[in-house]
């Protein structure tokens, strides 16, 4: 199949305002929402997504996170690694994921 990179997804709408700040699960949502967008602008769907690497602010809010994933990736999900960062390109940012799909 044909493999896609999805770098930098963050939680900027498409407006160019940031979703939910304050708010992981908001932040979260959105930026599953552009990695959808993504994929299905490559000819894909969020099942073809088969990687993620997400880099959060506080690793305390994992089971946030993942209660929001579990929404748009559904079993089997994806190879997954998260890791915890000091800062993103804006202080707003609270989560930031890259993916990896295989579409066709």
């Amino acid at each position: 199949g044909k493999l896609v990179f999805i770098s930098g997804m963050t939680a900027r709408c498409p407006d160019g305002t940031i979703a939910g700040i304050g708010d992981v699960e908001a932040q979260t949502r959105q930026v599953c929402e552009n990695l959808k967008s993504a994929v299905e602008a490559a000819g894909g769907t969020m099942e073809n997504i088969c990687r993620v690497d997400v880099y959060v602010r506080n690793i305390e809010h994992f089971d946030k996170i993942h209660k929001v994933r579990r929404e748009y990736f559904k079993a089997p999900a994806p190879a997954s690694t998260m890791v915890e960062v000091t800062k993103m390109v804006s202080p707003e940012y609270l989560i930031e994921i890259n993916a990896i799909a295989v579409i066709g």
